[in-house]
């Protein structure tokens, strides 16, 4: 994506508290996603998402702008309005290479151990924490 797209790309990884808290146990997320960013965004005035009122109804009303108490800066949701049509069509238009992993029908994709593909007829992120009572992993709580 760098070389194709000529990014500035940072990579963020994970702390050394990491490691006590494997993928799929109940702290995972927090030390694995939600610290790194929150490490990313200092000192930042705003961040940027992909969030999409359509990828469920935990989604459904996902604001364009807001503030974003949790990480003490305003968040911007520029796709909230899109659909999956949407998606497809600015994938297809822009020659966007896809995940290989949408053709296996993951349609919301996180970690390995707790993510599955989802059936025909289910809620974009139902493949998340399947048989978990959790829907967010705390960056968009």
């Amino acid at each position: 994506m760098r070389a194709r797209y000529g990014l500035n790309l940072t990579i963020t990884t994970p702390g050394p508290d990491a490691a006590a808290h494997p993928c799929g146990t109940p702290s995972c997320c927090q030390f694995r996603k939600v610290e790194p960013l929150r490490r990313a965004v200092a000192g930042r005035r705003a961040w940027l998402t992909s969030l999409k009122r359509s990828d469920g109804p935990t989604r459904a009303d996902t604001p364009i702008v807001s503030w974003d108490a949790s990480f003490g800066l305003v968040k911007i949701n520029p796709l909230a309005t899109w659909t999956d049509v949407d998606v497809a069509t600015y994938v297809a238009d822009h020659d966007l290479p896809q995940h290989p992993l949408l053709a296996k029908g993951y349609r919301s994709i996180g970690c390995a151990p707790t993510t599955r593909p989802v059936g025909d007829g289910e809620d974009a992120r139902a493949g998340r924490w399947a048989g978990l009572d959790k829907t967010e992993c705390g960056l968009h709580a």
